[in-house]
């Protein structure tokens, strides 16, 4: 694997722009970097990159929303992520890459289908009370997905958003609950040889751009409307989808 040009131009605003959605957009968008990673490099090598990434920005961001999560919505969620990431290892080393690039691509598409039909008025989330049985589903789906593409923001957020948490309520939730299934996804990978030495070089070379991405997140939460951040998104996550599945069936 060559850390090349391409590389960094790809590589740079995809991490910075992961460490600005978990740092303080409540991780929904942050997939969009390994997504993007899996234009230049191998779907593999891009999530054994971007793990220790997201992992350092969890770190970084641990801090600041400290003790202002939905313990009960976090606590469900982890616990059902156990199973998922446990059945996401099991299936990964059958699956070819090409069917995971379409996977995230799949992914990248529903996401942004779901969040306009959202904001068009098409489909509306119903408050609901808070369930364990919800939370385990939710976690249930979001470590699956977050093990095979980075990619469980998307189902832990219509979750989340169900509960009508306060937005700093909802960014606090998805760090620790992230953090959390973050660190159960770190041995599978690690037996699994999607962690390489190329894949540390990789995120060693990316690893200030995380941090800034972090640290622009939290202090973009207060600041940055969030219209705006997920009209660029959209954009990003539409074309990278796209590119994506085309790469992988042609």
């Amino acid at each position: 694997m060559e850390f090349d040009l391409q590389f960094f131009a790809l590589g740079i605003p995809a991490i910075i722009f992961g460490g600005i959605s978990k740092g303080g957009f409540g991780s929904g968008a942050a997939f969009a970097a390994g997504a993007i990673l899996a234009l230049v490099v191998p779907p593999g090598a891009a999530l054994g990159i971007v793990l220790p990434l997201f992992m350092l920005i969890d770190a970084a961001t641990l801090k600041p929303y400290w003790g202002k999560w939905h313990a009960p919505s976090a606590k469900g969620m982890v616990l059902g992520a156990i199973p998922g990431v446990a059945i996401a290892a099991a299936v990964y080393a059958f699956v070819d890459a090409d069917v995971f690039r379409v996977l995230i691509g799949a992914i990248c598409l529903a996401f942004v289908a779901f969040q306009v039909s959202q904001q068009l008025g098409l489909l509306k989330l119903r408050r609901l009370p808070f369930r364990r049985s919800y939370a385990w589903l939710a976690g249930a789906v979001g470590g699956f997905t977050s093990f095979v593409s980075h990619a469980g923001g998307p189902p832990t957020a219509v979750f989340l958003l169900s509960q009508g948490l306060s937005k700093l309520s909802y960014q606090a939730t998805t760090v620790i609950t992230f953090w959390a299934i973050n660190w159960m996804k770190f041995i599978p990978y690690f037996y699994l040889g999607i962690f390489t030495w190329d894949t540390f070089k990789g995120a060693l070379l990316l690893a200030p751009f995380a941090l800034l991405g972090a640290y622009i997140g939290v202090k973009a939460h207060h600041l940055i409307p969030e219209r705006a951040f997920f009209a660029l998104t959209y954009v990003l996550l539409v074309l990278t989808g796209l590119r994506l599945i085309w790469v992988a069936l042609t």
